[in-house]
């Protein structure tokens, strides 16, 4: 059954059972790339591979969205949003069962490579799908639902991880999200279905956007794992070059699939640069903790999940606080005060006491967890205020390729850390805290005035009502 998007959002109650598809896909999403983590240290035990190597069961999975994130958004525009919604849907849930026949590394790596094709085809499209399920004067609500939603399954998630591997072997960790993609399958029917675009796919664009990042990012881990340098550093040149060609080539796009239009103006490049900086420190520390609690501490795998824990939990309370105090104050100041949280907290974790009870850790994640709470919300949000109406898909599929790239460059960190012998002490969380500081001084930049109004001819475009700060 398909349901045409209205001019205004959906009625209810239809509108409820697609606010409801869309959340269970999100939930699955998050889940699925954030459980991994607090499995990682018992994969490698089991599948007698080097911690190092099993960090590659998440930076596979979030290689194949990076790559895959940007193309997938323009083919749905294409084949139609709701049909590779669900599509991606149906991968997801039925390469998860391959999970259970993994007995090599390998092996596993390959099936979470196509689950990421199915979570990537499901998160391109639900931005654009979120806007034609709210009437505009509720599309700020329900995009606040959506990171309710992200921010407790991420809170969820490591919690949920360290019960399964409790009670039951490792693949169950993976299998945990299946419920949530066929809640939303069978929920999907109620979906909208915008009439997809008449022009032609970009093939060689969507070609070259995946070769970009998958030989950039592709090359620094095998640089990581030890392979040759020299192999290495081609691997990385050759991903350089397609990436030149490519950004060349999108500017000559009415359309592109990498946003350049918009990185062109300084405001959304200082945000999208602290964004990239922000989430790869979040990951260099998420990444490297379950090792350092297991191998330094002595913490059961449960007992990681806990401590994890109060990170997500925090930023779910303090991430829609943070985006109301946007509405009345700089996104710039509000980013400063909250790396200036972060760095106190992740500094306080790189010197932990010598055999530290779970209050010691919960602390520091806590206000590790609000200072990017603080962060990430509002700058988010001024992306999204500072972008021409008819660029904002655009703009939500540079707001998650960012984080994408963001969070596999920090796994990529782990895993050089790990190699190098330096990823189970506080290393990883002093590194962390240099990286929140240059996403804080990006933040603070933009209280210029000549950046904090930067498209005043272009007002007419933005959401009525809404101040870009």
């Amino acid at each position: 059954m398909t349901h045409p998007a209205p001019v205004d959002g959906l009625r209810t109650p239809q509108r409820f059972l697609a606010i409801a598809a869309i959340s269970a896909g999100t939930a699955l999403v998050v889940i699925d790339g954030a459980i991994a983590t607090v499995a990682l240290p018992t994969i490698a035990r089991d599948l007698n591979v080097a911690p190092s190597s099993a960090v590659a069961v998440v930076t596979v999975y979030q290689l194949v969205l990076v790559m895959t994130l940007l193309p997938f958004s323009g083919l749905g525009d294409r084949i139609g949003l709701k049909r590779l919604y669900q599509w991606g849907q149906l991968v997801f849930a039925v390469t998860t069962l391959l999970c259970f026949f993994a007995k090599s590394l390998p092996f596993l790596l390959i099936v979470r490579a196509v689950q990421a094709l199915g979570a990537a085809a499901a998160l391109s499209v639900s931005s654009a799908l979120l806007r034609s399920i709210y009437p505009t004067r509720q599309l700020g609500r329900g995009l606040g639902i959506n990171s309710v939603v992200v921010s407790s399954s991420a809170a969820f998630a490591p919690t949920l991880g360290g019960l399964i591997l409790g009670v039951a072997p490792w693949p169950w960790v993976f299998a945990s999200a299946v419920p949530f993609a066929i809640v939303s399958l069978l929920l999907g029917r109620a979906l909208p279905a915008p009439a997809p675009r008449e022009e032609p796919f970009d093939v060689l664009g969507a070609v070259m956007c995946a070769g970009m990042f998958g030989l950039v990012i592709g090359g620094l881990e095998t640089a990581v794992h030890g392979d040759s340098p020299v192999v290495s550093a081609a691997i990385v040149a050759a991903g350089v070059l397609v990436g030149i060609l490519f950004i060349r080539r999108e500017r000559g796009e009415v359309a592109p699939i990498l946003p350049v239009d918009l990185l062109s103006k300084p405001v959304l490049a200082l945000s999208t640069l602290g964004a990239f900086t922000a989430f790869v420190a979040s990951m260099t520390l998420l990444l490297s903790l379950p090792f350092r609690l297991q191998h330094g501490f002595g913490f059961a795998p449960s007992e990681i999940g806990a401590a994890i824990a109060p990170w997500p939990l925090t930023t779910m309370i303090v991430a829609p606080l943070a985006g109301w105090l946007s509405d009345r104050y700089p996104a710039g100041l509000l980013g400063g005060v909250g790396m200036a949280l972060a760095i106190a907290g992740l500094t306080a974790l790189a010197f932990l006491p010598a055999d530290p009870d779970y209050l010691a850790i919960a602390w520091r994640m806590a206000l590790t967890g609000a200072g990017f709470g603080l962060f990430l919300s509002p700058n988010a949000r001024l992306i999204i205020g500072s972008t021409p109406r008819e660029r904002a898909a655009a703009a939500g599929g540079l707001i998650s390729t960012t984080r994408m790239v963001g969070q596999t460059t920090g796994a990529t960190v782990v895993a050089a850390l790990l190699a190098m012998g330096l990823g189970t002490g506080g290393d990883p969380a002093l590194i962390a805290a240099a990286l929140a500081l240059v996403a804080g001084l990006c933040s603070l930049a933009r209280l210029r005035p000549s950046l904090r109004n930067p498209r005043r001819d272009e007002a007419a475009d933005a959401q009525p009502g809404t101040q870009v700060r």
